[in-house]
């Protein structure tokens, strides 16, 4: 019988051990974990959307017409209406000719990068992109150039440098998610039309919630997609589902159809999940007001907890990280805080680098005032019991 006792132990020792936690009840700004409630501030339901009346009703009937699932993978039986529906309105909504949807955003990104590189290619990749962008990046094969994080000059020197390829990809997160600053779109669309390279943004945490229309991390910073560049988005963040997309031309999403192996083998979405999906992307279009008051609630947070002297690194976003910096403090930094009513995890390697472990935080657009004043001031005394501040 294969064992792991011993690699267990070891990641007991680093401080690097996880474990599951019991949610008892919907997500929003308060939750039931374990029988107690709780202030939760690590949801990615940005704009309270998981469980908006309207998308939840979209979904149940949805389910109640098609069923429970979709049977198959939408090249064999899967591809009801709802998709074809859900992808003009996404391309719509990132002003694109075309998207195409993926069951998450891990397959999103090892689907694209799969197939659009491989030998005789290269891949120009920020050193704090997410996971999935990086086993992308892997499962290519294509020869892979790291950048410091958000450092376009040393991007260009890679680029300046390249030998003879058949395609070069520079590939960023928008919205970085452990850190909460935003890429340097501007220079590095700049530096793709320069060098005839395909840009490509995992715009996962910016879909919904950046931007005048929510458009995302492009809007937000006056861009406009080309034929050069392709968006990766999610439905399980600011939507407030599941899944994940693809926007770009639709000669990329035919060849994504032919080529992509995590969209081509695997089984469509349920029904009801691109339902509300598509009813996500309704209201939060219609109801911008959402939108505003994250922006509210993110910047009154941030602010607090620079005033206090937390180090936020450079977030500019609703992500907000606290640097502890040791795995172990970080941990129970968190238990501690826990114990205070107040749900907020510690982040460590592999997830971010060494010596970097945090708390990440999150805010919603469903948090009050009295929510951000309670976490900050659980916040002060965790960082004062623990040296942080």
């Amino acid at each position: 019988m294969l064992s792991f006792t011993n690699e267990l132990q070891q990641i007991r020792q680093a401080g690097l051990y996880r474990v599951l936690r019991e949610a008892c009840s919907q997500s929003g700004p308060k939750v039931n974990i374990a029988g107690r409630e709780m202030l939760m501030m690590a949801s990615n339901d940005y704009l309270g959307l998981c469980s908006h009346p309207r998308v939840v009703k979209k979904a149940q009937q949805a389910m109640e017409t098609w069923g429970a699932g979709s049977g198959a993978a939408r090249l064999v039986s899967g591809n009801i209406s709802l998709f074809d529906d859900l992808e003009q309105k996404l391309a719509a909504f990132k002003e694109t000719e075309d998207s195409l949807v993926f069951s998450t955003g891990y397959m999103a990104n090892i689907g694209l990068l799969s197939a659009l590189a491989g030998s005789g290619d290269v891949i120009y990749s920020d050193e704090l992109n997410h996971a999935s962008i990086i086993d992308g990046c892997r499962l290519s094969g294509a020869r892979i150039e790291v950048f410091p994080h958000r450092d376009a000059g040393a991007l260009e020197d890679l680029l300046r440098k390249a030998a003879r390829y058949r395609r070069k990809i520079i590939i960023t997160d928008g919205v970085f998610s452990m850190d909460g600053d935003i890429a340097p779109l501007p220079l590095l669309m700049e530096l793709a039309n320069r060098y005839d390279a395909f840009l490509i943004v995992d715009d996962a945490h910016g879909t919904g919630v950046l931007g005048e229309q929510g458009r995302g991390t492009l809007e937000h910073l006056d861009l406009c997609a080309n034929g050069s560049v392709a968006i990766m988005g999610t439905m399980g963040k600011a939507m407030g589902g599941f899944g994940a997309f693809v926007a770009g031309t639709s000669e990329l999403k035919q060849f994504l159809i032919n080529r992509s192996r995590s969209f081509i083998f695997t089984t469509a979405l349920p029904p009801s999940v691109v339902a509300s999906a598509i009813e996500a992307l309704d209201v939060l279009q219609k109801e911008p007001e959402r939108r505003m008051q994250l922006h509210k609630n993110h910047l009154f947070f941030r602010n607090g907890l620079k005033a206090l002297g937390f180090n936020i690194l450079g977030s500019t976003t609703h992500i907000v990280p606290v640097m502890v910096g040791d795995p172990e403090t970080a941990v129970a930094m968190a238990d501690y805080i826990l114990g205070e009513d107040v749900f907020i995890l510690a982040i460590r390697p592999p997830t971010v680098p060494e010596k970097s472990s945090r708390l990440r935080i999150t805010v919603m657009a469903t948090h009050t005032r009295g929510d951000l004043e309670q976490a900050l001031e659980v916040l002060e005394r965790a960082g004062r019991k623990f040296g942080i501040i």
